[in-house]
Parts: C-alpha cells; structure tokens; sequence
C-alpha cells in the first residue's frame, strides 16, 4: 500500500466485462466495491455473490462500502467473503462499536462512513474502534456527483483528532475525486481516495498514476 491510496470504484466499470476492468486497475491499492440496496440509497448494485467473485478474481484487495440497512446484520458476511477493508454507513449501524469490532474479529479492517449531513462529534472520540473513517463528499447512491468542499472541515476534524490520538486510522474520501479536487481533500488530510469516472474515465493506468502524483503533492 502506498502513502497516498487510490480505490478505484468498479461503479464506473463495465460490469459486463468485470475482470478484465479490476485487472486494469491492477496498480491501484484497493478496489472499491460500492454495495446498494435500493433502500438506504436509492440505488441497487450487487450483493454477497458478485462480491465474491470480485474478491476471487481482483488482483488487489477489496475496500467494501455499504450503503446498506441494517449494517450489523449484514456487514460481518463480507468481512467472511474475505474483503480487506469493509465499511458500513454510521447512519445504518444501531452499535458501531460492536459491528467494528465484529468485523475486526473475522478479519477485516472496520471502516465507518458518514453522509455529508451527519455530524462528526458523536464518532471522533470512537476513532480508536476503526481503522478508516469515511468522509462522503457527496450523497451517497449515484456515481458522477460534484465534489462537496464543505466537507473539509468535517475532514481536518478526524485528521486532528487522528493526530492527537496517534492513531493510524486511514482517512477516506469518495465523491467527486479528480485530479482537480484530489488536492483540497489531501490537504484536509485524507490519505485514502475513491474515484471512478476520473480513473475508468481514461487509460486507468496512467489515470491512477496522475491522482496518486496530484494526492502525494498536496498531502496532509
């Protein structure tokens, strides 16, 4: 894993051709897997089956997001499927604690997302039960979104509290990342960074090597 992480988020994928896609994204850290039920998102992607054939075929680990109700129902049955990193939404988790410690237990690295609406506060003094927190900087559901920069306070938050604490909690962002918006979350202090279009949106390759470089430059 480098300093800087590029997810790649097979959302912008062609599924049809699905393998072929992930072993595009071969020099990329993780592959971000976006799950949907139709119900906390109004959106529907893929469930436990597809992403255990992702997880069977993709050459780099799997960062799992959940945008899924009922989080601590379902969550800990990815974490089974072998994905490295698995996220749940902070506001689908009746116990966060719980469920992360759960998903920690099976073997995963326990993420914890929030929507651009959900305040911070309750989850900076938990930041020792997660190992990735999840700043949405967009509405989750639709790929394609604007990134929200008013999210960046939220971020520096986790980024000061992650410092004070001397935690090594990774600080993810997904929503509108592009080589043009990569620096201002770097600077705010992200170190982990979803993008799909602005990856499969060219030769992934070298769109990854370009975000890495933008990232690595502005970083926190």
């Amino acid at each position: 894993m480098t300093a800087q992480r590029i997810n790649p988020s097979i959302l912008s994928a062609d599924f049809v051709n699905l393998q072929s896609e992930l072993e595009a994204i071969a020099s990329a850290d993780l592959v971000h897997v976006d799950v949907m039920d139709n119900h906390f998102v109004p959106n529907l992607t893929m469930g436990p089956p597809i992403v255990e054939r992702i997880q069977a075929v993709s050459p780099i680990p799997l960062d799992v997001h959940l945008m899924i109700e009922d989080a601590d129902r379902w969550a800990p049955g990815y974490a089974e499927l072998g994905a490295y990193s698995v996220t749940f939404h902070a506001e689908a988790a009746a116990d966060p604690v719980a469920l992360a410690r759960r998903l920690r237990e099976i073997g995963a690295r326990a993420g914890i997302a929030l929507k651009p609406g959900t305040d911070p506060d309750p989850y900076l003094e938990l930041l020792p039960e997660f190992d990735q927190v999840l700043v949405m900087t967009v509405e989750p559901g639709f790929g394609g979104q604007s990134f929200m920069a008013d999210m960046m306070p939220k971020l520096r938050r986790f980024a000061e509290a992650k410092a004070a604490l001397g935690l090594d909690v990774w600080l993810q962002v997904d929503g509108g990342i592009s080589v043009d918006t990569i620096g201002i979350a770097a600077e705010a202090g992200a170190d982990t960074f979803v993008a799909g279009s602005a990856v499969y949106g060219g030769v992934p390759e070298d769109r990854i090597a370009q975000l890495r470089a933008a990232a690595a430059h502005h970083a926190h």
